[in-house]
């Protein structure tokens, strides 16, 4: 049989391709630490997971899939649509800026005092899409600087990284989130070097990895801030429900009396990480050359159009049906996945101090974050705690934690590790907390 036949090629093979000749970001270590983790998760899929920071499982039924889909079908037709309209809406590519905006905005309402637009919304896959976006409108010069709080979510930083975006880091006050000092600090020193500082990114509720919250007075002191120096707020909110009662605190958004905050929401921890639907309020006016108007969001959807197209109206649909069956009350809804981190939060911080009593601690040299709620609690310890220390602890005691230092954009967090409760039954990090207890005596020494 002939090469032809066989489909076999017979000339020369294609040189291996060299990572220096491809984009710096795939040899960024930054990548590396995440697929790192994923690794060793595989390898030891026994071991207890402080690692991952995913809803507990526990709250998803499949069937309910189902019927929120039928709850959004018979929301378009109770809007009087056919059924030609239906399935088109379902089959069909639909709108770049996404076919649920009403519902969202009502949500938004009902659950954080925001009173936005539904055209000042863009549905996004995944929140992740949504900072992609917002970073690659916003910085349009290699001049144009992103800061970050720091420790920073690893998402952003990996975004700004692929876009050859700069990042600097402003550190974490006392009280959570960016010092309003370090960010004027940081705005000028960027000025000083000849470069514009663009935009803040910010986590300021139960912030991943730090898992702290900021005051209601830090959120006016760093929005005063960053209007004195010309910055535009990315506020990022996927953890802000777990404020429950009188400690919910308003977003920065609902703060905002300029529009200089661009908001990213995301579905993930609310309702179900697998729809991959997040979304951006982004109200801003933009002014064309020509003197014609539009909203920041509409520019936003441009840049979807060339990238995601639009995004999957099934994931819509689902979620949409989701909000309907709750009365657009994300709040209300999750109140029994609240309580139950809460608990497991709590749980967490009982358990480190019965394995660390205060003579050992000090001994040590170990000490802990006590966030008021969220996913994450960090650990300071007494030796590096690395790639392979993970994997030692993993192997050697059964229980895989995240290292830190992959948070510091500009270095750092060496000797801290950060421990997520999300996933685990209060048993779990019982028998978790021991296990991480041996090996921290162990590894000090």
């Amino acid at each position: 049989m002939s090469a032809a036949a066989t489909g076999a090629t017979t000339g020369p093979e294609t040189a291996p391709l060299l990572l220096g000749e491809l984009h710096a970001s795939l040899a960024d270590p930054l990548l590396d630490a995440m697929t790192f983790l994923n690794e060793v998760t595989e390898r030891y899929p026994d071991a207890l997971s402080f690692a991952p920071g995913r809803p507990h499982e526990g709250f998803f039924e499949p069937e309910s899939v189902h019927e929120y889909l039928d709850t959004y079908l018979a929301h378009l037709a109770d809007r009087g649509l056919s059924r030609s309209a239906v399935r088109s809406a379902l089959f069909q590519y639909g709108p770049t800026k996404g076919i649920i905006a009403d519902l969202v905005a009502r949500t938004l309402a009902n659950d954080e005092g925001l009173d936005v637009a539904p055209e000042s919304l863009v549905l996004t896959v995944g929140a992740q899409e949504g900072m992609l976006l917002v970073l690659r409108a916003l910085c349009a010069t290699p001049e144009d600087v992103l800061l970050v709080s720091s420790p920073c979510y690893v998402g952003v930083t990996g975004a700004a990284r692929l876009l050859d975006l700069a990042t600097v880091p402003v550190p974490e006050g006392p009280g959570g989130g960016p010092d309003p000092q370090a960010v004027h600090e940081a705005a000028r020193a960027v000025r000083a070097s000849g470069r514009r500082p663009r935009a803040l990114y910010v986590v300021p509720d139960f912030a991943n990895p730090s898992g702290t919250s900021m005051p209601v007075e830090a959120r006016a002191g760093l929005l005063a801030a960053a209007a004195e120096e010309g910055l535009l707020v990315i506020e990022d909110n996927p953890y802000g429900f777990f404020a429950r009662g009188p400690g919910a605190r308003p977003t920065l958004k609902a703060l905002d009396r300029r529009r200089q905050v661009v908001y990213l929401g995301s579905f993930a921890k609310t309702c179900f990480p697998g729809a991959r639907l997040g979304y951006v309020v982004a109200d801003q006016e933009v002014v064309t050359p020509a003197g014609r108007t539009s909203l920041l969001a509409d520019e936003l959807a441009k840049l979807k159009s060339m990238t995601t197209v639009n995004t999957p109206a099934l994931s819509q649909a689902v979620i949409g049906g989701l909000l309907l069956r709750h009365d657009c009350r994300l709040r209300a809804a999750n109140a029994p996945a609240s309580a139950y981190y809460a608990a497991n939060l709590a749980a967490l911080l009982r358990e480190l101090e019965r394995q660390f009593p205060a003579a050992e601690r000090a001994r040590l040299g170990l000490s802990w974050t006590e966030p008021e709620g969220g996913f994450f609690v960090v650990l300071d310890v007494p030796f590096t705690a690395d790639q392979a220390a993970m994997e030692r602890c993993a192997r050697d005691h059964g229980v895989l934690w995240t290292p830190m230092a992959a948070f510091y954009p500009a270095g750092g967090g060496e000797r801290r590790l950060r421990l997520s409760i999300s996933a685990l039954s209060e048993q779990q990090i019982e028998a978790g907390v021991a296990r991480l207890a041996d090996f921290v005596r162990e590894s000090a020494g």
